[in-house]
């Protein structure tokens, strides 16, 4: 005999449904949230090594706030502190990782997230003569803009957009750096 169908049926059916999916849902997240946040930990670990000089210490999370707004950083024993920074690019956020040595020289910087146009502005990303240009650089003695703006940074060609973002992100890593280590 088949069931009859009818509002009481539907909603049964819809209620089981529904249950079911939220009982899978929540098992896959239970097996996976472990490995996801372990990922996670690890990429960020590696691109603190990669913004900051060779270091033995365990690099320490802080928070801090500078102009409303909430950065998250590293700071390493020895070597200096990454600073992760996030500006508004061509495409979208842009989100850049800089390490800021003990000296106040800029270390290194490494793009951690983007939107740009693939080919110009995602150039940031891996075009070593524009990050280059970062790494040793002082901005107490230099302007941290690009050279269009009055500053010491050649802008990717066709990119201006996302270069000013990018130097813009390393240029709030640098006042986070200057306002964590009393350099103000």
């Amino acid at each position: 005999m088949a069931v009859k169908s009818n509002i009481k049926n539907m909603v049964l059916s819809l209620t089981l449904v529904c249950l079911v999916c939220s009982v899978l849902l929540g098992g896959v997240y239970n097996v996976t949230a472990e490995p996801i946040k372990k990922a996670a930990a690890a990429r960020t670990a590696a691109s603190i090594a990669r913004v900051l000089p060779p270091f033995e210490s365990e690099p320490q999370e802080h928070r801090t706030e500078l102009g409303g707004v909430q950065f998250v950083y590293y700071s390493v024993e020895g070597a200096g502190i990454a600073v992760v920074s996030t500006t508004a690019g061509f495409g979208g956020p842009l989100t850049v990782m800089v390490g800021i040595g003990e000296d106040g020289l800029i270390v290194n910087s490494v793009v951690l997230s983007h939107s740009e146009t693939p080919g110009l502005g995602a150039k940031c990303a891996v075009d070593e003569a524009f990050r280059g240009q970062f790494e040793g650089f002082d901005p107490a003695s230099k302007r941290l803009a690009v050279t269009r703006d009055g500053g010491d940074i050649d802008a990717i060609t066709a990119s201006t957009i996302s270069s000013r973002a990018y130097t813009a992100a390393v240029a709030q890593a640098y006042e986070v750096y200057k306002k964590v280590s009393g350099n103000e």
